[in-house]
């Protein structure tokens, strides 16, 4: 690690011991189905397994074909048929497994997470800066807890997992918006289809009727002609009093 204080040397005892370390954790990577199981569904899971290469036991710098082999060797043993016994919690962690490689898996995804993962050692980098900064100005020594190579492991672990939580955090707004935005433009659609459908039976309605008005002004316009013919002679209709003879 960049902020690790010993020497590289072979001989140096922290580099044998952190060689150790690392044999212990590369055995111990894969457990029993029980342990797996148990840390991916660890209090807190929800939050630390948005980061695949937490969930898969990975680092950012293995290749692909070695993130592939500890997928298979994982989904083997949190697999759900496996574990009866325990099947809802063996389901949970076989859907972050088969989740986590397929993110890795994609070449787009994986390249969001390996930027993820650089983001976190900048922030994380300049934290420490900023650390060792204040010490120095309180007349401490520039040495800080994150110098020890395993201290600032677990420190970019945080830092990592904190970030792709963010990045969820993202996503699901994003998510949310435009579930917001297609239910808006659906409403709209709805509205002009119903406004659509309304003036299409009002134009049929008014195409149905139009040759009843045709024919009813046509009446009119005969009725109200003949008025004006009889108006226009009125002795014609005009009819003199019967003269009743006068009886003696």
């Amino acid at each position: 690690m960049a902020f690790s204080s010993a020497s590289k040397d072979s001989d140096d005892p922290f580099s044998l011991y952190m060689s150790e370390v690392k044999a212990i954790e590369k055995a111990d990577a894969v457990l029993t189905s029980s342990q797996q199981i148990d840390r991916l569904n660890r209090p807190g899971s929800k939050y630390f397994n948005l980061n695949p290469y937490d969930v898969l036991q990975v680092d950012p710098e293995d290749d692909l074909n070695e993130v592939k082999k500890k997928y298979r060797k994982l989904s083997i043993l949190v697999h759900p048929d496996k574990n009866q016994q325990d099947s809802e919690r063996a389901k949970k962690a076989f859907d972050a497994v088969k989740k986590a490689w397929e993110t890795l898996n994609k070449e787009e995804t994986r390249k969001e997470c390996l930027g993820v993962v650089e983001d976190a050692k900048n922030r994380l980098e300049l934290q420490l800066k900023a650390k060792r900064k204040k010490q120095k100005k309180e007349g401490n020594v520039s040495q800080i807890p994150e110098d020890n190579e395993i201290t600032y492991a677990l420190e970019l672990h945080k830092e990592t997992c904190k970030l792709f939580a963010d990045l969820a955090i993202v996503r699901q707004e994003m998510e949310m918006r435009e579930m917001n935005e297609r239910k808006r433009q659906r409403q709209f659609e709805i509205e002009a289809e119903e406004k659509a459908k309304l003036q299409k039976e009002w134009n049929k309605n008014y195409e149905e009727s139009r040759e009843g008005r045709i024919s009813s002004w046509q009446n009119f316009k005969k009725g109200s002609g003949k008025k004006r013919k009889a108006a226009s002679n009125p002795m014609k209709s005009f009819r003199p009093p019967k003269v009743k003879m006068e009886e003696r």
